[in-house]
């Protein structure tokens, strides 16, 4: 059972758990409340942060901040630790999201006893278990930190025009996508047409504008589906669609089910 640090809500999950309950718990766009990083220590599969794709292997790092839209694929094959910091985190943490490949054998074996000995801590009752912890995760920050400043820049996505625009509509689609704005409607936010922000989202992800934001929806429908018993109107009038029939048939193309069969199903 996993257990949590009483003040930051601190929270070690193995990969393959984060999927329990359907893959589109990873997989589709969300955001999360608080900042996260992902170790993965076997596998590969493609990651989507603020909008742009990119591959990940064994010994990666990816550091993803509160508030930032991504998904990613996680196969069965696919293993490693994400690291749940909490709401307000007392360690210091980067600002932006980070893509680390980490080559050096003993900065992967440094990860390793970090998070092995901040998880002996979570779940230890001995004295003063919860100073070790909070000691342990700022060095883990240290360790991205010292990480993030070695990596080689030609690893890093150019932040060209394409995927700048799509940052920004990622973020944009992330504080607005429970309003009923439709791509049109973020496009002329964003001061671009719907033609060029879809374009731009296919160069970046592979998906257009169109795609990323139903995602986001319906993602937020399954899990208000899954986790509250607020009524399937409701949540489609809390999510911003024109009508309950329409939620309907959008969550029902997204997903093969209704509301109503996912929601039973769970």
């Amino acid at each position: 059972m996993l257990k949590s640090a009483p003040v930051s809500q601190l929270r070690l999950v193995a990969i393959p758990r984060l999927a329990a309950g359907g893959r589109w718990r990873v997989e589709a766009m969300r955001s999360l409340s608080e900042p996260c990083l992902l170790w993965f220590t076997k596998g590969q599969g493609r990651i989507t942060i603020s909008g742009v794709t990119r591959g990940y292997t064994a010994h990666n790092a990816v550091f993803i901040p509160a508030g930032v839209m991504h998904g990613f694929e996680a196969g069965a094959q696919v293993f490693g630790t994400a690291v749940f910091f909490g709401r307000d985190p007392k360690v210091t943490l980067p600002k932006i999201p980070l893509h680390l490949r980490i080559r050096e054998v003993h900065a992967q074996q440094e990860v390793n006893v970090l998070l092995d000995s901040i998880l002996r801590e979570l779940e230890s009752d001995t004295p003063a278990h919860d100073r070790a912890t909070e000691a342990y995760v700022g060095l883990l920050g240290v360790w991205l930190e010292r990480q993030a400043r070695k990596a080689d820049p030609l690893e890093s996505p150019r932040q060209d025009a394409t995927r700048r625009l799509v940052a920004r509509y990622t973020a944009l689609l992330e504080r607005n996508f429970r309003t009923g704005m439709n791509v049109a409607d973020f496009a002329a936010a964003l001061g671009v047409t719907p033609t060029h922000l879809t374009r731009c989202c296919n160069t970046a992800c592979g998906r257009p504008a169109s795609a990323l934001l139903q995602d986001r929806r319906i993602f937020e429908a399954r899990k208000l589906l899954a986790e509250t018993r607020i009524p399937v109107g409701k949540i489609a009038e809390q999510l911003g669609f024109n009508s309950p029939a329409y939620f309907t048939r959008a969550f029902q193309h997204l997903t093969g089910k209704s509301p109503s069969a996912f929601r039973r199903a769970g």
